[in-house]
């Protein structure tokens, strides 16, 4: 019996993709000149940023816990930076794959909703009991909906506008409002402020409001001498004071979208 469960038995490839993913190896199929051709391992530049971004929202989460909120929120900014960089880098060398855009998505709910969450809770809402992490579960949330949502559409909404609110967006107007007010001592009206804010913009996230994505502004033609000029300005405007500029920049992009709306609503039904 036993010799002819081993007669019986197939040998296994030793290159099989069974055996390399048990091994730790990460095997995709690509396609090239029209033929599927298997592709092992993962591309380390792209990945690498995305890994980059990934810390910067974890040392968000860290420094928020110890109290240092303004490098927490700081961490925030920077992992959204990490995060435009590393999809610009895959286009430009062609190192796009699978991995790198399911490893993409788990980073960004990381950086740009547990991160911004955790950091508003430790800074102002730990104080409200339930109310307070009811509030940051409805951002977490929103941020994980919007990202699966977000991954289902592509390549069937328009890319002119973007379906909710973007959750590094989000997470720039959160972490704008921990960097300007961090200071300041606890009173009502920041609470309040904070409860808008974090559960606004969790709510936005889901919602149906379209945003405008920029993705058809051509960065590649020639432009007027002047532009570098506004460019110049706009860097020195952010420098002067970077919490209070970027704050009110991405919330005046949050507000954009519901504001929109409401004019198409009143210009449909005129």
């Amino acid at each position: 019996m036993t010799e002819e469960k081993k007669t019986d038995a197939k040998p296994e490839s030793k290159n099989s993709p069974e055996l390399e993913i048990a091994a730790g190896e990460v095997v995709e199929e690509e396609l090239v000149e029209g033929a599927k051709v298997r592709r092992k391992g993962i591309y380390l530049l792209p990945n690498a940023l995305t890994t980059a971004s990934l810390f910067s929202g974890f040392y968000a989460i860290v420094s928020a816990a110890n109290g240092v909120f303004d490098n927490a929120a700081i961490a925030i900014f920077v992992s959204m930076i990490l995060d435009g960089l590393d999809g610009r880098v895959a286009r430009m060398t062609n190192t796009q794959s699978k991995f790198g855009e399911e490893y993409d998505s788990l980073a960004d709910m990381v950086a740009f909703g547990v991160a911004p969450g955790m950091v508003a809770f430790f800074w102002a809402l730990n104080g409200l009991d339930k109310v307070g992490w009811a509030i940051t579960f409805i951002y977490v949330a929103g941020a994980a909906l919007r990202l699966a949502r977000f991954n289902t559409q592509i390549g069937s909404v328009d890319k002119k506008v973007f379906v909710g609110l973007p959750s590094p967006a989000a997470a720039a107007c959160v972490a704008g409002l921990v960097w300007c007010f961090h200071l300041y001592e606890p009173a009502t009206w920041l609470t309040l402020l904070s409860i808008i804010v974090v559960g606004g913009s969790g709510v936005l996230m889901v919602s149906n409001v379209l945003y405008r994505s920029f993705k058809d502004l051509d960065m590649r033609g020639r432009v007027p001498f002047a532009a570098i000029l506004l460019v110049v300005l706009i860097l020195v405007v952010i420098a002067l004071d970077p919490a209070t500029v970027l704050f009110t920049a991405f919330l005046i992009y949050a507000l954009s979208g519901p504001v929109r709306a409401l004019f198409r609503y009143k210009t449909k039904r005129t």
